[in-house]
């Protein structure tokens, strides 16, 4: 049976492994590596990616399969925590290889349905989308579309679409702003960021600048339903465990999205992401996508 992780992730959080994202678990064993454990965790983080050099490595490259490039498992320090003693006899790992997609819907039946849903949002949402586009025109100075890099499957880096938000050049003011930030973890969000304008703040909080990410969608780049895709500057401080959101495809909507968004932390938005990881399936996808409505039309979370 399904677990119900949407109920779950609704409500608040016992202590547990994936509370303060201190505990990386092998699916095979009970045995636990924390990333404090790892002898000097930079190490196996993804290089620094800049526009110019990026260097974030595919996650399906190595013979071995492993997206942290290692030719076997990392053994677990001497020091980790050891479950029941039945299982101390196996050794923990990284879980870092990239989970199968296992079933005609996630071969197949997920990309049909990504090409479907973004093709009929486009013709219905094209019209709006003009009427915003001509007002982002007129009232600001600067091109229509926001265009950025973001890191998708396997580490691809792809071009993602916006309306454009923010004012021109808004990204190079950031560096300004950095003492605003209301968000922990290496994600930059400001509730009221004064480089938002009047036009774009009405479109951030009804998702509105959100639409021609369905573009992306159908080029392949995004899917649907998935974790929300990173820029190169937030995967370069990542941690081991936090990598694994990069092993599949990224999408327009998750269960980030429809359980607070920007009030939710970084570390439970990332738990929050592998669990929809582990149980991707028709059912879940259905589930978020008519839960992602309300949670847009309530505009809890969106700056």
């Amino acid at each position: 049976m399904e677990p119900d992780i949407l109920a779950s992730s609704a409500q608040p959080r016992t202590p547990g492994p994936w509370r303060d994202a201190t505990t990386v678990q092998s699916e095979e064993s009970t045995t636990v590596e924390t990333p404090s454990e790892i002898p000097n965790p930079r190490v196996v983080r993804l290089h620094a990616v800049t526009a110019h050099n990026p260097v974030l490595p595919r996650a399906r490259t190595h013979s071995g399969g492993f997206a942290n490039g290692h030719s076997a498992p990392r053994l677990a320090a001497p020091t980790s925590w050891r479950g029941p003693a039945e299982s101390q006899a196996a050794p923990a790992v990284l879980p870092f290889e990239p989970p199968a997609d296992e079933g005609a819907y996630l071969r197949a039946g997920k990309r049909m349905l990504d090409v479907i849903g973004a093709a009929l949002a486009l013709i219905v949402l094209s019209p709006l989308m003009l009427v915003l586009a001509i007002i982002v025109r007129v009232t600001t100075h600067g091109p229509v579309f926001y265009r950025s890099k973001r890191i998708g499957r396997g580490g691809r880096e792809f071009t993602f679409y916006k309306l454009r938000s923010m004012v021109k050049d808004a990204h190079a003011k950031r560096g300004h702003l950095t003492h605003l930030n209301e968000a922990d973890g290496p994600v930059f969000k400001i509730a009221r960021d004064p480089r938002i304008t009047p036009i774009g703040r009405f479109m951030r909080s009804t998702s509105l600048d959100e639409v021609p990410q369905f573009w992306n969608v159908l080029r392949g780049d995004m899917s649907l339903v998935g974790p929300r895709p990173p820029i190169p500057e937030e995967v370069a401080q990542y941690e081991p465990w936090q990598l694994r959101r990069l092993d599949v495809r990224p999408g327009l909507t998750c269960l980030w999205q429809i359980s607070g968004r920007s009030r939710i932390g970084f570390q439970e938005w990332m738990r929050l992401d592998l669990e929809y990881i582990r149980h991707r399936s028709l059912a879940l996808d259905l589930k978020i996508l008519l839960r992602t409505i309300p949670a847009v039309l309530s505009r809890e979370g969106a700056y």
